[in-house]
């Protein structure tokens, strides 16, 4: 009996040992941050957002910088997307639908191994290629506008309603790059600056507090654009900030000239992902 008892035990131990072990979601470490969660709002000149209570406390509120010389690539708004993902506006001068055939971000990270997610407000899921849908306007969500995203159905999965970003956080599965788009009301699109603000601070309050997202992580609000095309340069008002960023200055201003290519290039190369070989390749990185 005692044999057969210590046979069981021995069966059992191997039989543990040849289960599988849920593997952990790869987490590739950066330079600068470990996380960056971008959230984009709509035409603004960078007076009136510096002039914002909310807007203008973010910096001092969370240990941030705002960069005073941040300027937007173009009009409309379109084009200042697909760059920002993809190093260029080239195929894309206006809101109307485009297909663009080059690569992005997107395959600079997947190379890496390092996990992104398009959280879009509003967007219906199922690599929907609708113009709009309720408050939800492609031209905001552009990994949608390219052909190696469109026709992956892996990579259209990773484009999903901004929802599912509380339940990522319950579960702890927050990707490493987050790109979220408001709806074209709480972007100010379809409203204004002070309901895009009220919004803002409702949803990224609540965010401060959760550690397991904000460790290490960049938090970057920006504008894709100026409200007035005659202003020049087409400025906007970008801030980095996250209770656990961590930069070489503590000042709360930066006035080095920026553009939207800047937050591409700093992405790139805090994971040392190479460059699209485009503008992105000379544009100048965040000074972290």
């Amino acid at each position: 009996m005692k044999f057969l008892s210590l046979l069981s035990l021995s069966f059992m131990a191997i039989s543990s040992l040849a289960m599988p072990v849920k593997e952990k979601s790869h987490f590739v470490s950066g330079k600068f941050f470990d996380r960056v969660v971008i959230v984009i709002f709509e035409n603004i000149d960078y007076a009136d957002a510096h002039k914002n209570p909310y807007f203008s406390s973010l910096a001092d509120k969370h240990n941030g910088v705002e960069l005073t010389n941040f300027t937007a690539l173009t009009h409309p708004s379109q084009p200042n997307y697909i760059g920002l993902i993809s190093g260029s506006t080239e195929g894309c001068i206006d809101d109307e639908l485009v297909n663009l055939d080059r690569d992005t971000i997107v395959d600079l990270l997947e190379k890496k191994h390092v996990s992104w997610k398009s959280y879009q407000q509003g967007f219906p899921g199922d690599c929907a290629l609708d113009m709009t849908h309720g408050k939800y306007a492609r031209k905001h969500n552009p990994f949608i506008s390219f052909k190696n995203i469109q026709t992956n159905p892996d990579r259209c999965a990773k484009i999903v309603n901004a929802d599912e970003l509380t339940e990522d956080i319950k579960n702890d599965t927050v990707p490493q790059f987050v790109f979220f788009t408001p709806d074209m009301d709480n972007d100010g699109h379809d409203t204004n600056l002070t309901a895009a603000a009220n919004w803002f601070e409702s949803f990224i309050e609540p965010l401060m507090k959760e550690k397991t997202l904000t460790k290490n992580t960049m938090f970057v609000s920006t504008f894709d654009e100026a409200e007035h095309y005659t202003n020049v340069p087409n400025g906007i008002q970008t801030v980095l900030f996250g209770p656990d960023f961590k930069r070489k200055s503590d000042a709360k201003s930066d006035d080095k000239p920026y553009n939207l290519y800047s937050i591409l290039r700093t992405v790139e190369d805090n994971w040392d992902l190479g460059t699209l070989n485009l503008v992105d390749r000379i544009a100048t990185p965040l000074d972290l």
